[in-house]
């Protein structure tokens, strides 16, 4: 299998989008979507990009991609969050996702960053054992906290 990574432009924001709908499904979250092709465009081509990714192509098709961004640690400083790493199902298995990780960690190391966060589902067990394997730790005694928008506003309009 042949296939380059290279970063993102706005022309695969098509094809990101479907690989997010995927990466959903295989979740089990698929009405959990919201985002557009669209929204995906403005965020992440706009003159502050709030957003950079690396997508895996083959004969010409987006078959992965990584969607990543800097945010910054009380504790370390300048940090990478890779909010997903999405390999579409047929092509698993034949080294495209670790090229994709790869690129987002030297991307890091590039930047000087203290470090390259994400998160894991509890239950994807083949995920958590990669990501240990390439040394990175999985923290067991951190929550991930989310407040949703309903949440948001009933916090901010009744509190």
């Amino acid at each position: 299998m042949s296939f380059i990574i290279r970063q993102g432009q706005k022309e695969d924001m098509k094809n990101v989008m479907r690989l997010i709908k995927e990466l959903a499904l295989f979740e089990k979250l698929p009405k959990e979507v919201e985002i557009t092709e669209e929204d995906l465009i403005n965020d992440g081509f706009s003159d502050n990009p709030r957003f950079m990714t690396f997508v895996a192509e083959e004969k010409n098709e987006i078959i992965g991609a990584a969607l990543f961004y800097e945010r910054y640690s009380t504790w370390k400083g300048r940090v990478i969050h890779l909010e997903d790493l999405i390999v579409t199902e047929q092509k698993r298995g034949f080294g495209v996702g670790i090229a994709l990780y790869k690129s987002v960690l030297k991307h890091g190391y590039d930047l000087g960053v203290k470090r390259v966060v994400w998160d894991v589902l509890s239950w994807n067990n083949n995920a958590i054992d990669f990501y240990k394997s390439t040394g990175a730790t999985v923290l067991d005694d951190w929550q991930v906290v989310h407040m949703r928008e309903d949440a948001l506003k009933n916090f901010i309009e009744n509190k």
